[in-house]
């Protein structure tokens, strides 16, 4: 079993992962949306910062949870996370963007049902091959 993430290495992952999502979601949902890069791009980028707070937290308690449990990062467990961890982000992501592109409730939701079917996947492969590359690190160590 790998050793536990720090504070560091777990905020350094959750700004990769931010990141990566501001560089391939801000031109593509501009797009899809029929707006600016600008207020997508904004839009984005306050997601992200709430996603990034989030994603530092959530991380922890779900590996404190799976080592409680005794469980490992199956492949069943990596799809709970990602479905956990985007239903989080739901609560705070709607609201911001009805107000951020005077969006109404359904074009909010059309929004959000959009970028979960984007950062499923994402998040899933993401922090699948986060582990993979940091396991194999270690084992050059």
């Amino acid at each position: 079993m790998m050793a536990h993430k720090s504070t560091l290495e777990r905020s350094l992952q959750a700004i990769g992962f931010e990141m990566l999502a501001l560089v391939l979601v801000t031109p593509l949902f501009a797009w899809l949306m029929g707006t600016s890069l600008t207020s997508m791009g904004g839009l984005a980028l306050a997601n992200c910062l709430v996603a990034l707070a989030w994603n530092v937290l959530f991380n922890a308690g779900f590996d404190r949870v799976l080592s409680a449990l005794g469980w490992e990062k199956t492949a069943r467990v990596r799809v709970g996370h990602a479905v956990l961890f985007e239903g989080g982000l739901v609560l705070v992501c709607i609201p911001l963007a009805m107000a951020w592109l005077s969006l109404d409730l359904w074009a909010a939701l059309k929004l959000d049902v959009g970028l979960n079917l984007f950062f499923l996947p994402y998040t899933y492969l993401y922090h699948w091959l986060y582990d993979v590359c940091r396991q194999r690190l270690a084992g050059q160590a």
